[in-house]
């Protein structure tokens, strides 16, 4: 064979085998491209529609506008409880919020946010980054069509703001307050009436008196939303969500629709908003407790015997439910690795915090 007859015969088997690989490849869509993100937030709400803004930014940005994220405030286009069903139905392409909003859906979402004397935020991190966490969100996502990532993190959430003062468990008996999640579960077995409202609605609740208390977040989100101007006892540990995780999860088939390239982005600007956010929220919280302080908050602990209660109501909570196997499955996934990281941060950085606290102090 001669020199142009090779050329000619390797250029017609260079152009078969490139159509035969353009034909077995995975087809996606083409050009500029909208997404609509719902979220629970409403807008302009202090740190957790920041986490959404973020995400969307980042992920347009990234794309270089290929993909622009239209963010949806709660109420804009569906309810700030509505946001999962609307992805899972195809009418929104991807939501912001917090899952454990969604343990109705499945129990075992609330883990992928917080649940009570569970993990720090450090630790949320390290079983999802490290350990089996994404993979098990990921598992718990293709039940209901969705595609889930932490996309923020409030850090450790505070106890609350009550109309009195909290002196033993028994006074959370009819007590109206607000708490979703597992957390709010474990409050109604000590008698509360528990009530899950959109952030955009716990102020005009306890002003009215709708409720008697709430939770909402720590003190810079707490202070932006105004509750000291209410009621002047706050407590500043919570037992209900040390280290609460936001999720971005977008309607699988859309997800399936984008480009690797585009996939790893969405993935990689959820991950760095986990990070942007708990910065955030620990940026500010010192500066903002000192200035509730100083404007007449009373802060407060709980008493240990109230501890000990809403530790045999979250224990009697987890109960309940193990017998869901994916909700024991991760259960056990998720306290494995809590344990495991717990005993080196304590033996580390919470002793060399103590110390230099002590030192400094």
């Amino acid at each position: 064979m001669d020199r142009r007859s090779f050329l000619k015969t390797s250029a017609l088997g260079g152009a078969t085998a490139a159509a035969a690989s353009t034909l077995a490849a995975p087809m996606y869509a083409q050009g500029n491209r909208t997404l609509t993100m719902v979220t629970s937030w409403g807008r302009g709400l202090a740190g957790v529609f920041d986490a959404a803004q973020h995400a969307a930014d980042s992920i347009t940005a990234m794309t270089d506008g290929q993909l622009t994220v239209d963010i949806k405030a709660a109420g804009e286009l569906v309810g700030a409880f509505e946001v999962f069903d609307a992805v899972t139905a195809g009418q929104a392409d991807m939501y912001h919020a917090a899952d454990y909003y969604f343990v109705g859906q499945h129990p075992a979402y609330a883990f992928f946010t917080s649940v009570p004397f569970g993990m720090t935020a450090q630790e949320l991190a390290n079983w999802y980054y490290h350990g089996e966490g994404a993979a098990l969100h990921d598992e718990l996502g293709q039940i209901f069509g969705l595609k889930s990532f932490l996309a923020g993190n409030t850090g450790a959430q505070a106890g609350g703001w009550y109309r009195k003062e909290i002196t033993s468990a028994a006074d959370f008996n009819g007590l109206k307050f607000r708490m979703p999640g597992l957390g709010g579960k474990a409050l109604g077995k000590l008698g509360a009436s528990v009530q899950n409202l959109p952030g955009a609605e716990v102020y005009q609740a306890l002003a009215s008196g709708a409720i008697d208390g709430t939770e909402w977040i720590g003190p810079w989100a707490d202070e932006k939303a105004g509750f000291q101007e209410i009621t002047q006892f706050y407590y500043t540990a919570g037992f209900h969500e040390p280290g609460a995780g936001l999720s971005l999860a977008t309607n699988r088939d859309v997800f399936d629709s984008l480009s690797p390239a585009h996939q790893k982005i969405i993935e990689i600007a959820s991950a760095e908003a986990h990070q942007w956010n708990l910065a955030q929220f620990l940026n500010n919280n010192g500066s903002a407790l000192q200035r509730l302080q100083s404007g007449g908050v009373k802060v407060l602990e709980f008493p240990n015997d109230v501890w000990d209660a809403f530790g045999s109501a979250s224990d009697e909570v987890h109960q309940e439910n193990m017998g869901d196997d994916i909700y024991k499955k991760v259960y056990d996934s998720y306290q494995a690795s809590m344990m495991a990281s717990s005993g080196w941060i304590k033996q580390a950085e919470s002793a060399y915090r103590d110390q230099r606290d002590r030192v400094l102090g």
